[in-house]
C-alpha cells in the first residue's frame, strides 16, 4: 500500500524531483569547493536522502488523503477502530500513517540526538498537527488518529536510531570507516538506480 502511495506521488513530480537533485548536488558540490571543506559521500549521500524524504513526505501528506474523507475527527481511535484488522484500508490507514514517519523519528535522533524521546514526540505531534490543520484548509481532513498513528511512527524510527546507533558503536573500528560506509552508500545509489532505470522502463 505504501509503495503504491509513493509511486503514485513519484508519477507526478520526478520531473521536479530530477532537477532538483541536480540542482542540489551541485550546489553542495560548489560550497564544498569554496568553502574547501572534505567531500565525504555518505555524509552528502545522508544529507542529500534526508532533503528528499522530508519534500516526499510533504507531497505525499498534501497531495493525497490516506483515509479518503473529508471533515474533522476529534476522537482518539475513532478511525482506527472503524477499520477490520488485516484490511487493505486498515493496512492503508494505520500501518501507512506510522510508516511514512518512522524515516522522520530517525532523522530526529540523527541531526538532534536526543537523550530522551521527549524532543522526538514534540517534534512529530506538532508537525503532524501542522500538515492535518493544512489539509483541513484545503479541503481534506482534520484526524487526531493520524496525528497518533504519526507520533507513533515517529517513535519507532527513534528507536530504530538507539538501537542501530547501540550496534554501530559495537561494532570493529575498521567497519566505522568512511570508506565502508561510502561503498554501502555507493550500492545502495546504484540499486536504486537500478530500480528507477527499470521504472521508467515500464513507464515508457
Amino acid at each position: 500500500m505504501v509503495s503504491n502511495l509513493i509511486h503514485k506521488v513519484f508519477n507526478n513530480i520526478w520531473p521536479m524531483l530530477v532537477v532538483f537533485i541536480v540542482a542540489i548536488a551541485l550546489l553542495r558540490f560548489f560550497y564544498l569547493q569554496t568553502h574547501r571543506e572534505k567531500f565525504c559521500f555518505h555524509k552528502e549521500f545522508t544529507y542529500l536522502i534526508s532533503i528528499i524524504y522530508i519534500w516526499l513526505l510533504f507531497e505525499i501528506l498534501t497531495m493525497t488523503e490516506l483515509n479518503g474523507t473529508s471533515g474533522m475527527n476529534l476522537v482518539p481511535f475513532s478511525e482506527i477502530m472503524r477499520y477490520e484488522f488485516g484490511t487493505k484500508m486498515f493496512n492503508y490507514n494505520v500501518f501507512g500513517n506510522m510508516i511514512i514517519f518512522i524515516p522522520f523519528g530517525y532523522l530526529i535522533g540523527q541531526y538532534v540526538n536526543p537523550k530522551k524521546v521527549w524532543p522526538v514526540i514534540i517534534t512529530t505531534l506538532l508537525t503532524s498537527g501542522v500538515v492535518e490543520f493544512v489539509q483541513l484548509r484545503i479541503g481534506r481532513s482534520f484526524d487526531i488518529d493520524d496525528i497518533i498513528l504519526n507520533v507513533v511512527g515517529g517513535i519507532i524510527g527513534y528507536l530504530l536510531y538507539i538501537g542501530l546507533s547501540a550496534i554501530n558503536r559495537r561494532l570493529p573500528d575498521f567497519l566505522k570507516s568512511d570508506l565502508i560506509y561510502n561503498i554501502i552508500c555507493i550500492i545502495l545509489v546504484l540499486l536504486f538506480g537500478i530500480y528507477i532505470f527499470g521504472y521508467w522502463g515500464v513507464i515508457f
